[in-house]
Formats: C-alpha cells, structure tokens, sequence
C-alpha cells in the first residue's frame, strides 16, 4: 500500500513537473500543443521523434527549447549532401604521442550527446543516414574495431521538409521504424500566427530555466515504464497492429484495398510506451484505450505503406489511421458473476 501512495505521490509530482515544462517552453513557442507533447512522450520513454513540417514552423527552435529546458547536452546536425558518416559518428585520427610513438586517438563525432538534432535528415544520401542506424538503436557506435557507448540519456529529434522532393533521400523504412513518432508540425491558427508576429517583431526574448538534469530524466524513464498496461491494453494494441497488415485475416477489407504493407511488432511496443507517458502525464497510473489512440497516429503514420489505390481515392495513412482506430474494437473485460 505505501509504494502504491509513493507511486501515486511521484505521478502528481511528474504531472507538475510536466506542466512546467510546458509553461516555460510556452515562454518562446506558441502553440503547437500536440508536437509538445509528443516530444515530451518520447523523451520520457527513451524514444526518438522525427518532425515533418513545411520551413518555418519553429521545428528546430521547439527542439532547442526543449534542450535548455533539459540539463543535458545538446547538438545540431545540418545534414548536407555532402556529409560523410564519420562527420556523424567520429573517426580515428594518427597522433604522435609523449615517446614519439604513432598511435590512433578516437575523436567523437556530434552523436556524442544527449539530444542530437538531425536537422533536414533526408537532405544527406543514405550512407550518412545509415551511420545513426546503430546509435538509434543499441545506443552505441563501431568505428573501426572498436565499439563507443552514448551516453545516458539519449535522443535522436530529427526534422524534415516534406514538400522539396529535389535533392532529398527519403529514409528508408528500417531507419523509419527506429523513430518512435512521426510528429507532423502544422500550420498556426489565426491567433497563435497573431502572436507569433507580435512576439518576433518586438525585440524582446524569454529565456527559460532548466528543469531537468540527466539523472532525472532516466528516473523518470524507468518509474513511467512501471505504469500498468493491463493485458486488455495489450490485446487491444496486438489487434490494432494486426489490423494494419493487409494480408493479416483480422485486418478490415478496407486495409487490404488501400495498404501494400503494415506495421511490425515494434509499433505496437511504442504504442504501449506512447500511451504509459500520456497516462503519466495526466497523473494516472494506468493506461487505457484512450491513451492509445491519442498515440496511434504519431506511431503507425510512417509504418505503413499506402498504394496507387490510396492515392487515387485521395486517402493518406493519417486518414486510414483514423478509421481503424474507429473500426478496431476494443477489448471485452469479462465481468465476474457472485458465486453463491
């Protein structure tokens, strides 16, 4: 009963803490709500987050914000076409040391942090892209013969243009499949664009305070992952899952018209996770259905694969997304009878 009300007693204080962020993120970003807490989520599970938008929707400023909210290291890639993977990972160097030997010295490359900002990643061809494939991953680098760890915390945010087409590489779908999100930053509303202008034409800036150090941020992590996924949670994100794949028997007629392929078994590991944060950031020590869809979108968007069909009938994944969220049937709890 005590770790219950210890337990209970960190949600509220992760809710609070939660609610400060956002307060102090606000000081700089207006709006963009939903991207906020999306990366916040990820974050909070040790996931990365990939944020589609069109130039100028504060992607990049969202993430530096988010760094100087965190006590922990940040850096920022331009990725280029002409980056190289050893511009990302580091590379060994030939020095001359103290007795006149020659010998190799690993120099770290920029992945060497907490937060690492792949801005425009699909402007840099797929070698370079592949180089953050085992740091996404393991949380690790091999250069040479020898294997690096990252340090703890860490988070791949990376950005990308979706209307330039020329001079770009699309992620494959094996790098896709590592971001936990794929967070779509969208336009302001009339207000938010309002005082957006009014904040950025007027010369002044806010500056925000740290909140969180490195060593919170992993405690935070592990206490969240104690959230309660009930095994009715699980069915209903294996049939969620499921649904999405067209040649899966439970999957609706209209995934088998409009999807060449779905999602494999780790989105519906990040649905669990998306929806364990959403749950803690609202102070409750359970997941339910809801939590799970608010996520659904965020983490099925880029695992499945639309056809010509599709497109013809002018239906996008978010689109398809939604109807199975609203097709999928949520589990039946068995309710127990009075044994007389």
């Amino acid at each position: 009963m005590a770790d219950k009300r210890d337990f209970d007693e960190f949600l509220q204080k992760f809710r609070k803490h939660r609610e400060v962020m956002v307060e102090e993120l606000h000081k700089v970003v207006v709006g963009q709500d939903a991207v906020i807490d999306q990366i916040l989520a990820a974050i909070f599970t040790g996931g990365h987050c990939l944020l589609v938008g069109v130039p100028g929707l504060a992607k990049t400023l969202v993430v530096s914000t988010i760094a100087k909210l965190l006590d922990v290291e940040f850096r920022r890639i331009q990725f280029t076409p002409d980056l190289m993977p050893s511009d990302i990972t580091g590379t060994n160097v030939l020095e001359e040391n103290d007795q006149g030997r020659r010998e190799f010295r690993f120099v770290e490359g920029p992945v060497f942090t907490s937060i690492l900002l792949a801005d425009e990643i699909n402007r840099t061809p797929p070698k370079t892209q592949a180089a953050l494939l085992q740091a996404m991953q393991e949380r690790e680098v091999t250069v040479g013969q020898k294997t690096y760890n990252l340090p703890e915390p860490f988070f791949v945010i990376a950005t990308q243009n979706p209307i330039e087409q020329e001079g770009t590489y699309p992620l494959p779908e094996a790098q896709l499949d590592r971001f936990m999100f794929n967070v779509k930053v969208d336009y302001p509303t009339l207000d938010e664009e309002e005082r957006i202008l009014t904040a950025t034409t007027s010369g002044e800036r806010n500056e925000v305070r740290k909140v969180l150090s490195a060593k919170a941020i992993l405690y935070l992590q592990k206490q969240i992952s104690q959230i309660v996924a009930s095994p009715f949670i699980i069915s209903y994100v294996t049939r969620l899952v499921r649904a999405t794949r067209p040649k899966d028997d439970a999957a609706p007629a209209f995934i088998k018209k409009l999807v060449d392929w779905g999602a494999g078994p780790r989105a519906g590991q990040y649905l669990i996770a998306g929806a364990k944060a959403m749950a803690a950031m609202d102070g409750r020590p359970h997941v339910t259905t809801d939590d799970v869809r608010k996520v659904a979108i965020p983490v099925l968007r880029h695992r499945i694969s639309t056809n010509f069909q599709a497109q013809a009938e002018g239906m996008d994944p978010e689109e398809i997304i939604n109807k199975l969220v609203r097709e999928v049937p949520e589990p039946n709890i068995p309710k127990y009878e009075d044994q007389k």
